[in-house]
């Protein structure tokens, strides 16, 4: 991003890198929130007590951000 603003690109077409860029990185934390939840979080579950709660609230919560953001 920085190079296309140094390098004067068409306003444009940096707007349709940020938006394309944007995309990538949801599309990445939705694929790393799936991972968690299906290996950090199920471990944590299969073996019950309080860190099976703690992790379903950490998840719970990183959910929250992804949504309000």
């Amino acid at each position: 991003m920085q190079r296309l603003v140094e390098e004067d690109t068409y306003c444009i077409d940096v707007l349709a890198q940020v938006s394309a860029t944007t995309k990538a990185l949801q599309s990445f934390t939705l694929t790393m929130m799936d991972d968690h939840l299906q290996s950090c979080v199920a471990d944590a579950i299969a073996q019950s007590g309080d860190t099976a709660q703690e992790k379903i609230a950490e998840a719970s919560q990183a959910i929250a951000r992804m949504v309000r953001s």
